[in-house]
């Protein structure tokens, strides 16, 4: 007997500053479409916003995606990085520094993960403009475990420097 698939929503934030980044955004798009296990629901719009930490550096494209996975949230994220490496991302680059693509899972399901490498759900969800209101855009009663919901989070933070793009 076969066991049923078991799917699981997760959210992955987009993000690019280099090489046409709208372009760069539907290439990451397509090629999580294509993983293993797992279908695109949905997607926020695409926002312009202004580098987050290190700011001598081209305004951003940030968007959120939906999907349901039947894989598990390390290897989803294993899945992203290596669509990164084909997408031009230097692993060793700076951190928040420009890049070609930035794929983040924001979250798993109901999982919380606190280990070196996966945090979920993602440590700069609730402080993140150019995550939190495209994810509330696409997810408006979701709750982020351990953290609140996201009308509340949106409530307490400020949506300047997003300007919708697509």
């Amino acid at each position: 007997m076969v066991k049923p698939r078991e799917w699981t929503p997760a959210y992955v934030g987009l993000g690019s500053n280099l090489d046409e980044p709208l372009q760069q955004i539907a290439a990451a798009l397509a090629a999580i479409a294509r993983l293993p296990d797992t279908r695109v629901e949905c997607r926020s719009r695409l926002f312009r916003n202004p580098p987050f930490g290190v700011t001598d550096q081209p305004d951003f494209v940030n968007g959120v995606a939906g999907v349901l996975t039947g894989l598990p949230p390390i290897e989803l994220l294993r899945c992203l990085k290596r669509i990164e490496q084909s997408q031009g991302r230097d692993p060793a680059g700076p951190r928040w520094g420009p890049r070609t693509i930035d794929l983040d899972l924001l979250m798993h399901g109901a999982w919380r993960i606190d280990s070196p490498d996966l945090g979920l759900p993602h440590p700069g969800i609730a402080r993140r403009n150019f995550v939190l209101f495209p994810l509330l855009e696409i997810a408006p009663t979701l709750e982020v475990p351990g953290v609140g919901s996201l009308s509340s989070l949106a409530a307490a933070l400020d949506a300047g420097g997003l300007v919708a793009v697509g």
